[in-house]
């Protein structure tokens, strides 16, 4: 008989470099277990944009100035092209937001929309607010299963039995590969699918390692 393969929709924004750790960890699992990955847009901007007196000078311009762009950009090409679109696009735009330094400037934004094979016209949603609305469905529609409390990556899949199982992370550097990415999916789903439970942490040591 054919394989079962289940959806794990995924939460992203596409500044955040603990998210992109966790995206190509995703990205292992599908090569290992019978696991899709549906992309879905967050903001850090939109979480943040009612506690901005709590959070860090550094970290409150950047939610201000820069936030905005990537993911506006990201919505309009799901919009506009669709979720396929947008998973080519996050994979474009995270190669050279983190990989390879460059950040969220405007040319690593063009550069990661010719390599998805979008229109460069996108980039011109990088100041428009025409798809703010749907931007902010798809963050509510990923946060509300997880809670306030939390950030990106949020991960939503069917559980053992049938109902959703959703989940925060898991924050992990760097990306486990092959069968040890699917040890973790399983011990993931195998804690996060377990009625009353809420948290595994540690104190991180090392920011994340793009190797």
């Amino acid at each position: 008989m054919p394989e079962t393969r289940t959806t794990a929709d995924f939460w992203f924004d596409p500044l955040c470099p603990w998210a992109w750790m966790t995206s190509r960890w995703m990205l292992e699992v599908r090569k290992v277990r019978p696991v899709d990955v549906r992309w879905h847009v967050m903001s850090l901007a939109v979480l943040n944009e009612d506690k901005l007196d709590e959070v860090p000078e550094e970290y409150r311009e950047m939610l201000e100035t820069t936030a905005w762009a990537p993911v506006r950009i990201a919505v309009a090409a799901e919009q506009l092209h669709g979720p396929e679109a947008l998973g080519r696009l996050y994979t474009a735009m995270g190669t050279r937001f983190h990989n390879e330094g460059r950040g969220p400037t405007r040319e690593a934004m063009a550069d990661a929309l010719a390599e998805a094979g979008l229109p460069a016209g996108l980039l011109e949603y990088a100041e428009r607010d025409t798809y703010d609305a749907e931007l902010r469905a798809s963050h509510k529609e990923g946060i509300n299963k997880v809670g306030q409390d939390v950030g990106t990556p949020v991960i939503s899949v069917p559980g053992p039995d049938g109902t959703e199982v959703a989940f925060f992370g898991p924050v992990v550097t760097p990306a486990p590969r092959g069968e040890s990415a699917g040890r973790l999916w399983d011990g993931t789903l195998l804690v996060a699918a377990t009625p009353g439970f809420y948290e595994i942490k540690r104190t991180r040591t090392e920011g994340p390692r793009f190797d």
